[in-house]
């Protein structure tokens, strides 16, 4: 997926209705739509990453090149459980849910749970703090991230 890749303008104008867009382009493997999403100088933070894992991604390009082998190593079928909780920002919100497919690697179950603190303006995800299990990452075929040009963030 090319980063300089002009993303369309997405259509959900709240934060809740944008989230659930996403997920509907990850369940679709669209991750070229789904990283026309982010605002330019977007940025994902994952605060429990384990060693050999990014813990920031800075502009949307990072999360592209973060992003592009996604689907190659995890076959999501469903986010089970989700619940989008509005803040006092209206710009921010906190979502749970589960993450539940396949590990294309081994064949192996997929069930991972997710609490992310999420902001957009002007349309686009601009911050997102992922707080996922680092336990998950020891199955087999889900190393997509440990490698050097994906640890660098």
């Amino acid at each position: 997926m090319p980063a300089s890749t002009s993303p369309a303008s997405p259509a959900p104008s709240s934060p809740a209705d944008l989230y659930r867009h996403s997920l509907r382009l990850l369940l679709d493997k669209d991750i070229a739509s789904w990283v026309g999403l982010w605002s330019e100088r977007g940025s994902m933070e994952f605060p429990f990453a384990p060693p050999g894992w990014p813990g920031r991604l800075e502009g949307r390009t990072a999360i592209a090149d973060y992003m592009r082998d996604y689907p190659d190593h995890i076959d999501v079928h469903d986010f089970p459980d989700l619940r989008i909780h509005e803040t006092t920002d209206p710009t921010t919100i906190v979502v749970e849910m589960r993450g539940v497919g396949r590990i294309v690697a081994t064949g192996s179950p997929f069930d991972m749970t997710y609490i992310a603190v999420v902001t957009v303006q002007d349309g686009r995800f601009t911050s997102y703090r992922d707080f996922w299990n680092p336990l998950a990452v020891r199955e087999p075929g889900l190393d997509f991230a440990s490698d050097d040009t994906r640890s660098a963030a």
